[in-house]
C-alpha cells in the first residue's frame, strides 16, 4: 500500500510540473474591464461561455495592454455556448475588455512552459 501511495504521489508531483499556472481567473454576465495581469511568454486565455439560450449568447474579448490603454486586438468573437484556448506569445501587462450579451464567461490566463506551446496548436491547422 506504502509503495503504491509512493508511485502517485510521484505521478501526481509530474503532472504537476508541466500543468498550467493560472495566472487570473475572471467572471461575469456583462460588459467589463478586467484587473491588470502580468504574463511572460507563453500564455494561454483559456475561455467559457454559457447560458440559457442556445444562440442568442454572445462574447468579444479584445487584449488591451496596460497601462497605456493601446488596442492590441480583438481575442474571441462568438455567438455559441463553449469553450476554447487562445496561445499568446508576448509577455507584458494586459488588461481584457469584454462584452457580452445573455451570458455567463469565465476567462482563466494560464501561464505555460515554452515547450508546452508546442503542444497548443489551433483548430483547422496541423
Amino acid at each position: 500500500m506504502q509503495k503504491l501511495f509512493t508511485t502517485l504521489a510521484l505521478l501526481f508531483v509530474a503532472l504537476g510540473a508541466d500543468a498550467a499556472e493560472t495566472v487570473r481567473e475572471f467572471r461575469g454576465t456583462g460588459n467589463s474591464t478586467t484587473a491588470v495581469f502580468t504574463v511572460e511568454s507563453p500564455w494561454l486565455l483559456d475561455w467559457r461561455l454559457d447560458g440559457d439560450f442556445e444562440q442568442l449568447v454572445a462574447l468579444d474579448i479584445t487584449l488591451v495592454e496596460a497601462p497605456s490603454g493601446r488596442h492590441v486586438g480583438r481575442v474571441l468573437h462568438t455567438k455559441r455556448r463553449g469553450n476554447g484556448l487562445k496561445l499568446f506569445n508576448e509577455a507584458g501587462k494586459y488588461q481584457l475588455r469584454i462584452s457580452s450579451t445573455l451570458a455567463r464567461w469565465t476567462i482563466k490566463i494560464q501561464q505555460i512552459q515554452p515547450e508546452e506551446a508546442d503542444s497548443y496548436t489551433p483548430r483547422g491547422s496541423k
